[in-house]
């Protein structure tokens, strides 16, 4: 296009070269996401998988048994981390795929660009149903020391399953997320890049 332009200026049909410079400058410097091979996967789910059946103490269950399902609902959804932590339980229908018969989960992703859907593989359904059917997070205070305390300790509330406007992942399970990385060493992958969240769609793209 400038040879162009430039031959036009020497016959006179134009007076000058137009600036043809991009508007915006280029980035100079091109980082790849960070990723999981297969393998490391299977290192991860096993390590989430053992924590939650033997958390360090019981009041770390919850917490355990949330972070594995995450894990396996993000890599066979392929959902960014952003648009699982708006995720609420009216957002998700299990039906049944016409192509393969097999259940899967009918995902309305609300993101920054709006509403999209998102349909799952078969590994995500049997997560969701337990987060779906797991009780509501209760505190439960410090732990009687002897009777007197036990006799005075008022009775637990009544367990309550997540209802259709609670989110499917409360709270704040990165902490959790990266001690499990740094026990397994996974916190980096092969290029030295830090692992994260965002790392789990890299299963599905594999």
């Amino acid at each position: 296009m400038r040879l162009v332009l430039k031959a036009a200026v020497r016959k006179k049909w134009i007076t000058h070269v137009p600036d043809l410079s991009p508007p915006h400058k280029g980035s100079g410097k091109i980082e790849h996401r960070p990723w999981f091979s297969l393998e490391e996967y299977k290192r991860l789910y096993k390590a989430t998988a053992n924590y939650a059946r033997q958390p360090l103490r019981e009041r770390f269950r919850w917490d355990a048994e949330q972070l594995h399902d995450y894990v396996v609902f993000m890599v066979n959804t392929g959902l960014r981390p952003d648009e699982a932590k708006n995720l609420q339980h009216r957002d998700i229908s299990m039906v049944k795929d016409e192509d393969t018969g097999e259940l899967i989960l009918e995902i309305d992703v609300r993101g920054k660009r709006g509403v999209g859907y998102c349909m799952t593989m078969p590994g995500a359904v049997k997560a969701y149903q337990r987060l779906l059917n797991r009780p509501k997070w209760e505190p439960q205070g410090r732990k009687p020391r002897n009777e007197k305390e036990r006799a005075r300790r008022p009775e637990p509330p009544p367990l309550k399953l997540p209802q259709p406007t609670d989110l499917v992942f409360p709270g704040d399970l990165s902490g959790l997320f990266n001690k499990i990385l740094d026990k397994e060493k996974l916190k980096f992958d092969r290029e030295g890049t830090r692992s994260c969240t965002m790392s789990l769609q890299s299963i599905l793209d594999r």
